[in-house]
């Protein structure tokens, strides 16, 4: 996603950069360019790509567009891009970045969102466009500016297709759910999305997971943007039917999976407040021993 987001801006006329933490990929880009293929064409782009963050400064704004996992470990690495007016954004999935972020930076810099574009990472600085969607952002603390619909305005005008939302948790929590009931199943069957909801023994397992996570939410007194959540997961999985999930590919390939900040979150904040969480328990168990023992595969080309 960071590779996709750096295209975008790129052909925007934008100044980006992007900072890896891997020195040999970093000077890969930056002697190569960044390769784009998929549904948005073929391109080769020149953009500068660097490990060492001191080496760029301060910007205006940052994109956080690692795994869950590595939220720590970079927040170290990004604090010399962060200045007195930086703004920085979370596109990431799972629980609590929002939280790590705002704690040694500060909540008032922090926005959250999500997106519904799709990138599949094809080798060393060599990416798919896999699909188009939408970017959401929210921020946990209000600016009392115009900080908010400033990125929101300059993301939808690369070709992000933005929006704002007034409720961070609420945007957070609707994207977990769909995670919820997605990638996990599909990380252990080996589906592509879509196939989730082809067989009912499988679909079943999908709805019990929502479930579970949507009263996780109702007992945190959160309210998703949307009515029926399990409908909901079930329509992007019909929407995104091809899609190979980013939890699945890493899975298949032996990394490590973003599990313990998606359907793990979902226990952990479940047994704090007294709420049973057993499908989702099983599942994190599931994943976590296939990828262990390397068992993980994509099912079909």
């Amino acid at each position: 996603m960071g590779g996709l987001f750096a295209y975008f801006l790129s052909q925007a006329g934008e100044e980006v950069v992007l900072v890896d933490k891997n020195p040999d990929r970093a000077a890969l880009v930056r002697e190569r360019g960044l390769q784009v293929e998929g549904i948005s064409g073929e391109h080769l782009i020149k953009v500068p790509s660097t490990a060492e963050p001191s080496e760029v400064g301060p910007c205006v704004l940052v994109i956080l567009a690692v795994k869950a996992y590595a939220t720590e470990d970079s927040l170290k690495k990004i604090v010399p891009l962060v200045g007195d007016d930086t703004v920085v954004l979370t596109l990431q999935n799972g629980l609590g970045n929002v939280e790590i972020l705002a704690g040694e930076l500060g909540p008032e810099r922090i926005l959250g969102g999500t997106t519904s574009f799709g990138a599949t990472v094809l080798g060393p600085g060599h990416i798919r466009h896999a699909g188009y969607g939408e970017t959401v952002i929210g921020e946990r603390v209000p600016s009392g500016g115009d900080r908010l619909s400033r990125i929101v305005a300059f993301i939808d005008g690369v070709g992000l297709k933005a929006k704002g939302a007034d409720n961070l948790d609420s945007l957070i929590w609707g994207k977990v759910l769909v995670n919820v009931g997605i990638n996990a199943l599909t990380a252990i069957t080996g589906l592509r999305n879509g196939k989730l909801v082809e067989d009912e023994s499988i679909r079943q397992i999908l709805r019990m997971a929502v479930e579970e996570a949507v009263s996780v939410v109702e007992a945190l007194g959160v309210k998703v943007p949307y009515e029926d959540p399990v409908g909901k997961v079930e329509a992007v999985a019909q929407a995104t039917a091809i899609n190979i999930s980013s939890m699945l590919q890493d899975c298949s390939k032996g990394n490590r999976t973003e599990i313990d900040f998606i359907n793990g979150a979902v226990v952990r904040e479940g047994e704090k407040l007294g709420v049973a969480t057993p499908v989702n328990s099983v599942l994190t168990l599931l994943v976590r021993g296939y990828t262990d023992m390397g068992l993980g595969r994509i099912a079909e080309a």
